[in-house]
């Protein structure tokens, strides 16, 4: 619910953008997933064989080596130097991640994103609590627990956990026991720890937040001063820390989100009427000049 105009979440942007534009970035990412998933099972399905492998470790074209880095690390830490087109592999994999931000791979392509956006969305249509809210530290710990494993027991640890992977395969072999392991991170989003699964446990994307640090692409409140604390970025950003310090920082204050935790979901753009945010690159830090309207608002 919108603080200010008591408007369901994101109506005044429907009405500003129509449906589309205000669900542009949310479509243009389950698009994206869905390619990306695609991609790894038309060779299986179809006997069409433009990538071999799967999200952990691919070929493209028989040619571009492409590997999960945050694997590559396990097999270091377990004693098993990666073979070298593997390393290649992971190289340009965080090459990628570095310049467009690491937890993109969240919201931009990883399979179980879907599964968690509707717990959510569940969540907030049945109007449930929170929940418990584990630190978000907790995942770090989780990330560190992990390697330590894999260094004590020389195996790739949470390959034998990791759902991401789980899910690939099942579709593959059929879903079988996974669609327990699906299940199980849906009802924990829902009745344990809202956003609970990505935002406080998966070590996955607490390793892709690390290689993120300094990403190039980020999205900027350049337009804040046209804020008008309806606070819908808030009700749809999976992670709502971040979103603070660029929209309602002091004065001279950098209007970018360069919080690692920030996923480039793009659902702030999409839900704001007003148009605040935007995506650019971590040197943009312009502000807009204030609008007239919103002068006599900050006026008011």
């Amino acid at each position: 619910m919108s603080a200010r105009t008591h408007l369901p979440v994101g109506q005044e942007a429907r009405m500003a953008k129509g449906w589309i534009g205000a669900h542009r970035y949310l479509l243009l990412r389950r698009a994206s997933q869905v390619f990306f998933l695609a991609l790894f099972l038309i060779g299986p399905w179809f006997s069409v064989w433009i990538v071999q492998g799967t999200i952990a470790g691919s070929l493209t074209f028989g040619v571009l080596p492409l590997t999960d880095p945050f694997i590559a690390l396990q097999s270091i830490v377990a004693g098993h130097w990666p073979a070298a087109t593997a390393l290649v592999g992971a190289l340009i994999v965080l090459a990628i991640y570095a310049v467009v931000g690491g937890r993109v791979y969240c919201s931009w392509v990883c399979p179980i994103n879907p599964v968690t956006d509707a717990a959510h969305w569940l969540h907030a249509r049945l109007g449930l609590h929170k929940g418990w809210q584990p630190k978000r530290s907790a995942r770090l710990w989780i990330l560190g627990t992990v390697l330590v494993v894999s260094a004590l027991t020389g195996t790739i640890a949470w390959e034998v956990v990791n759902p991401i992977t789980m899910l690939h395969r099942g579709l593959i072999f059929g879903m079988g026991a996974v669609w327990a392991m699906v299940a199980a991170i849906f009802l924990f989003d829902l009745l344990v720890a809202r956003r609970g699964w990505c935002g406080h446990a998966c070590p996955v994307g607490a390793f892709y937040g690390l290689l993120g640090r300094t990403s190039l692409i980020r999205i900027s409140a350049a337009n804040r001063s046209a804020c008008d604390d309806c606070m819908d970025c808030y009700a749809v950003c999976p992670e709502q820390q971040v979103i603070s310090p660029a929209l309602k920082g002091k004065a001279g204050s950098t209007p970018l989100i360069l919080a690692p935790d920030c996923t480039n979901c793009g659902r702030c753009i999409d839900v704001c009427a007003q148009d605040v945010f935007n995506f650019t690159h971590r040197f943009d830090d312009h502000l807009a000049e204030p609008s007239s309207s919103a002068s006599e608002r900050s006026a008011a």
